[in-house]
């Protein structure tokens, strides 16, 4: 058996290092007869699944964004900027790269509400008025048609006078309304001077009375026979003065009325009209455009000499006493005045007080 021997440290060695104290562990880890204890996970895995969970729920933060838009294919990481770029920027702020510092969910933009527009029942037009505008019948015949039930509105029945309407509205008129037109007269009558054109006033007679089978001319060739109802509603479709002879309308049809008196009537009158007194140097200028009554210019009118005494005139509308007050205003005074003309029907050979049918063949 072999021994070792060790050799002592000389006196002038150094001393060596005293090792650490062992400390023992517990005695359940010094226990070999029972199974060594499950090792308590680490911090960092046991916080892992936590980190994970709050990837899933959490919006990433947004990336600082450098002055320069990053250009695709970049990395996602903010790129460090250099000192020009930081002081160009600190010198020229671009509020667009500026980032939100609020938390305020923003709100998406909502245009605010236009009020719907509802039409006022008040303000449209009645229905007769609109049947009178589109030349269906007079204002009077539709309040005749409405109370007989026969006009529909848009496919329902009106009977109430009165009656407001959308003036696109679609209006359909019953075949008895038809027939009940087709049954008026218009009257042709060439009314003497004496007679007033409407009703009576300061104890004249009006035309209408000379409307009876006495006084048709017997060359009437409308070939209608004459019926007291003709008379009914009989109304004159312009108007003559007492002291004015020549042709006069009397109408039962509201379409013929509207056609020669309505606001939009275009139809020409001829008149021949006899005057004294002195003519102005531009008189005749002035009596074909230029003179205004009542404050209200005339319509250009066509006025020539027929011969050394007469005057020819054309109009267009006719006013209260028209033709008198416009020689008064260029120095003349009318003494005679015959109407021979109504748009193309003309007088003829009517005698004076009598009377015939306007024929089916014949329009104004």
């Amino acid at each position: 058996m072999s021994t070792i021997k060790l050799n002592k440290p000389s006196a002038g060695d150094e001393q060596p290092k005293r090792s650490k104290p062992v400390r023992r562990g517990p005695a359940t880890l010094r226990d070999r007869t029972q199974p060594p204890p499950k090792a308590a996970p680490k911090r960092a895995e046991a916080e892992a699944p936590v980190a994970k969970q709050k990837k899933h729920t959490e919006k990433p933060a947004r990336q600082e964004r450098s002055g320069r838009d990053n250009k695709a294919g970049d990395k996602p990481y903010a790129r460090k900027e250099s000192y020009k770029e930081s002081r160009h920027r600190s010198e020229y702020p671009d509020k667009r790269s500026e980032q939100r510092t609020d938390n305020r969910e923003r709100r998406p933009f909502t245009a605010p509400s236009r009020p719907v527009h509802t039409p006022d029942p008040d303000a449209q037009p009645r229905l007769s008025k609109v049947m009178a505008d589109r030349g269906l019948c007079s204002r009077r015949e539709a309040d005749d048609w409405i109370v007989n039930g026969w006009v529909k509105v848009n496919g329902e029945i009106v009977e109430t006078l009165g009656t407001r309407i959308d003036p696109d509205a679609e209006i359909i008129i019953s075949a008895y309304a038809k027939e009940h037109q087709a049954e008026t007269v218009t009257i042709l009558l060439h009314k003497p001077v004496g007679y007033v054109s409407g009703q009576a006033e300061d104890g004249y007679e009006p035309a209408v009375v000379l409307c009876n089978p006495d006084n048709q001319w017997s060359d009437d060739a409308s070939g209608i026979s004459f019926k007291r109802g003709h008379l009914r509603g009989l109304a004159p479709a312009g108007r003559l003065d007492i002291d004015s002879t020549g042709l006069l309308v009397l109408t039962q049809d509201g379409r013929v009325a509207r056609k020669l008196i309505g606001d939009d009537s275009n139809v020409e009158k001829e008149y021949l009209v006899r005057v004294e007194g002195q003519l102005s140097a531009n008189g005749l200028a002035l009596l074909n455009h230029g003179l205004s009554l009542d404050g209200v210019q005339l319509r250009p009118a066509k006025v020539s000499w027929q011969n050394e005494d007469q005057l020819r005139f054309v109009l267009r509308e006719g006013r209260k006493r028209q033709i008198r007050r416009m020689c008064e205003l260029v120095g003349l005074h009318v003494v005679g005045l015959k109407r021979i003309r109504i748009g193309s029907i003309n007088l003829g050979k009517l005698p004076p007080g009598q009377w015939r049918y306007l024929g089916a063949h014949e329009r104004f």
